[in-house]
């Protein structure tokens, strides 16, 4: 081993933010053992060292006792690359998990400071009374579930935040009406459907799930066709918007959600 290889407890200790107690009690238990002593006593470690020690702090990360972490770097069959790739799933997993409670924070937080919770009957505001009725009817018999954390999801919202959710979607369906005599799969087209997505998520309450429901949007659109009340063209129901949309929307599912 080169003297430039060696790195001392201290150094150890400050690049894996660790304390130097820490490293001394990894020795201790056999954990983590340096690669060798100086005469003076000192513990000086190697690049297995420090490979061996990122694997320790990504189990513990996992909460797993340091017994049992010892047990599974010491096993012959312990495979490096295959652990990193176990550790970087877990953190994905992670990662996803700390977003969705943040973005629920900030839903929390809004709610405390603006104390401007909605009510369900604001959620179909713009409807005619008996339509709405009619249509949250139609929607809770098809998707029971989803309909119910759809609600939740824009209850919580506040009124300020629903409304500005409703004018975008307003501003993306006026731009795709004027984009109708495009190919559904045009780029311009394209780029507000993707819009158009990212907005339905929010109305969903799914903006931060995993999953891309590519099919469920699909579906949307194949409900559209179905039913164009909810496609619109001057306030009236209009068949030839709704296929419009219904052949963008399946062709971004199929190309974006894939």
């Amino acid at each position: 081993m080169k003297q430039m290889d060696k790195y001392s407890v201290k150094q150890v200790a400050k690049l894996a933010k660790v304390s130097v107690r820490t490293l001394h009690l990894y020795d201790h238990i056999g954990l983590l053992k340096p690669a060798i002593r100086t005469a003076a006593g000192y513990r000086l470690y190697g690049e297995p060292q420090l490979l061996r020690l990122q694997q320790i702090l990504f189990y513990k990360q996992l909460d797993i006792p340091l017994q049992q972490i010892g047990i599974i770097l010491d096993n012959p069959d312990f495979d490096l690359v295959q652990a990193l790739k176990k550790h970087k799933a877990a953190l994905k997993a992670r990662r996803h998990q700390i977003a969705t409670m943040l973005a629920t924070i900030d839903k929390t937080i809004g709610h405390l400071k603006n104390k401007d919770m909605l009510n369900h009957e604001e959620l179909y505001e713009g409807f005619p009374k008996e339509e709405a009725a009619a249509i949250r009817k139609q929607a809770t018999e098809k998707w029971p579930k989803e309909v119910e954390h759809a609600e939740k999801a824009m209850v919580k919202m506040g009124k300020e935040s629903f409304k500005a959710l409703k004018q975008e979607q307003n501003d993306i369906t006026a731009n795709l009406i004027l984009l109708m005599q495009e190919s559904p799969e045009s780029p311009a087209v394209q780029f507000e459907i993707a819009r158009h997505y990212q907005n339905i998520r929010r109305f969903w309450g799914t903006e931060n799930d995993a999953n891309s429901q590519a099919a469920q949007y699909a579906g949307l659109g194949q409900l559209y066709l179905a039913d164009n009340s909810y496609t619109r063209v001057n306030n009236e129901p209009n068949a030839d918007f709704a296929l419009f949309m219904s052949k963008a929307m399946k062709h971004f599912a199929e190309t974006k959600l894939v």
